[in-house]
């Protein structure tokens, strides 16, 4: 292998590290940062990203508080719940697990969670003042990658940047951050022509595709850092990304595993956004315990 693994799990802990200790201090001030998730059904794989993101906020010391609902509640009844959780000055954070049933409009509920607590980035003011550039909620996955790169010492000014995806939750809003920090970012997608002739010319590719290793050697440039976003099941039921791991590995300069690269730094930054939702809280004399 000659590309340089790059470990959400290493950099993700320290990060969980730096968190906890700036809750410590919130905590000695008589601020408890607070997180809410709402779990609405029986979805397996909801339930399992669910039981991560209590363990994780329990254990960088703050308030997790889950609340399930059955699938058939109604949609004012959800809402009517977001509105209860707004209103809690011990809550600083509010996510709503998707997908929802398909009774309830995933758009309306998005933007019934205050943006002030919108934790997860989603809601349409965040992401209107982080296509500005304004101080905002970032979506966790992007703003986790933008920290596996700013971490490896990767450059991104003048760099080009490609994005294999166009979803509102990672490939939109990661192309923006990129765009930001003066990357030249090319968007890839379902219906673009002749995807390796875009893909090669990567300095960052950045995959976001849901389709089990379908990037392999023949999209990739020698020396490209490779950020695989993917988490799927091979033929054997094994966890794998987007992204032919051992056929790129010998051409990247660098690249994440799956699992063990994006996936842990998705919570470690809903941790981080919480925490700064507090903080802002506290500063503003509206936080309680």
């Amino acid at each position: 292998m000659n590309a340089k693994l790059i470990s959400g799990t290493s950099i993700g802990n320290e990060i969980r590290e730096e968190i906890k200790e700036r809750v410590l201090k919130l905590k000695e001030g008589g601020c408890v940062p607070g997180l809410a998730v709402i779990l609405v059904g029986d979805n397996q794989a909801s339930h399992t990203y669910v039981r991560n993101k209590e363990k994780s906020s329990v254990a960088a010391g703050m308030k997790s508080e889950l609340v399930r609902l059955p699938v058939s509640v109604s949609e004012d009844e959800l809402l009517e719940q977001i509105n209860k959780l707004n209103l809690d000055q011990t809550i600083h954070g509010i996510l709503v697990q998707l997908p929802l049933p398909n009774h309830i409009d995933e758009n309306l509920v998005i933007q019934a969670i205050d943006p002030d607590k919108d934790v997860d980035g989603f809601h349409p003011i965040n992401v209107g003042k982080m296509i500005i550039g304004q101080r905002s909620y970032l979506s966790c996955t992007p703003y986790g990658i933008i920290k596996l790169l700013e971490r490896t010492n990767t450059p991104i000014s003048g760099q080009h940047a490609v994005i294999v995806g166009r979803s509102n939750i990672v490939g939109k809003p990661m192309g923006q951050l990129l765009l930001q920090r003066d990357a030249t970012v090319t968007y890839c997608h379902s219906k673009t022509k002749d995807l390796a002739s875009f893909t090669k010319q990567a300095d960052i590719l950045i995959v976001a595709m849901g389709q089990t290793k379908f990037i392999g050697a023949e999209h990739v440039k020698e020396g490209a850092v490779v950020i695989d976003v993917g988490m799927n099941r091979d033929e054997n039921g094994k966890l794998c990304g987007d992204v032919d791991f051992d056929e790129v590995k010998n051409i990247a300069s660098a690249i994440t595993p799956v699992p063990g690269g994006v996936g842990p730094m998705t919570i470690t930054m809903l941790l981080k956004n919480t925490l700064h939702s507090a903080e802002t809280a506290f500063k503003s004399g509206n936080c309680c315990e």
